[in-house]
C-alpha cells in the first residue's frame, strides 16, 4: 500500500470510507478496522489521520453536512424572489427524497448522535444555520426556521411514504408556510 506521501487522498478516502459504511451498516458497527479495510489503507493510517474514532466521525458528518448545504446551495442559490424560493424549496424537497437513500440514512444517524451527544448537537446547529442562509434572504427568519423544518420532514415522509406525496401538495404547505410574514405583537412598539 500506498504511504502518506505517495497517497495524499488518503484522509479523505477515510472520511468517504466511513460515511459510506455508516450509511449501509449503521453508526454501531463503525470501526477503525472496518473504516481501513473499507478505505483500502493500513490500520495505522487511521490514527496517523484522526486522534480517535470522535474526531474522525466529527469530520466525517461535517463533510456530509458540507455536502447538503451545497444541495440547498445548488437549488435555493439562484432564486431571485418568494415564488421562485417557493419553488425552489419544493424541487429541493422532491430531489432529497427521490434521490440518495444514502443521504437519508446519514441524516437520521446524525440526528441520532446529536440527540445524544452535545458535540454532534452543535455540528447540527451550525448544519441548520447554514441551511437557513438561502431561505432568509427571501423570508423573515422565523419563517425561514420552518420551512426548513418543513423540508426536513416532508422529505423523510416522502423517502419512506409507500405512496409518497405529489408536488401539488408540497407546494401547498409551503405556501401555507408562508403565506404571511412574522408579525410583532400588538404594543410590541415595533412597526
Amino acid at each position: 500500500m500506498a504511504t502518506g506521501h505517495t497517497d495524499p487522498q488518503r484522509r479523505e478516502r477515510i472520511l468517504a470510507a466511513t460515511l459510506d459504511l455508516i450509511a449501509e451498516e449503521g453508526i454501531a458497527r463503525v470501526s477503525h478496522r472496518r473504516i481501513a479495510q473499507r478505505a483500502g489503507v493500513p490500520l495505522g493510517s487511521m490514527t496517523y489521520h484522526f486522534s480517535g474514532i470522535e474526531q474522525l466521525l466529527r469530520e466525517a458528518f461535517g463533510r456530509f453536512t458540507d455536502h447538503i448545504v451545497a444541495v440547498f446551495d445548488e437549488h435555493l442559490g439562484a432564486a431571485a424572489d418568494r415564488d421562485q424560493a417557493r419553488e425552489a424549496v419544493a424541487d429541493l424537497v422532491h430531489e432529497l427524497s427521490e434521490d440518495s437513500q444514502r443521504d437519508l440514512v446519514l441524516t437520521q444517524e446524525l440526528y441520532t448522535l446529536a440527540a445524544r451527544r452535545p458535540a454532534y448537537r452543535e455540528l447540527t446547529h451550525e448544519w441548520m444555520r447554514r441551511s437557513r442562509v438561502h431561505l432568509e434572504k427571501h423570508f423573515d427568519p422565523d419563517t425561514a426556521r420552518q420551512l426548513d423544518a418543513l423540508i426536513e420532514g416532508l422529505t423523510l415522509h416522502r423517502a419512506l411514504a409507500r405512496e409518497p406525496h405529489g408536488r401539488a401538495l408540497t407546494l401547498e404547505a409551503i405556501a401555507r408556510v408562508t403565506a404571511t410574514e412574522r408579525r410583532a405583537p400588538q404594543g410590541s412598539g415595533t412597526p
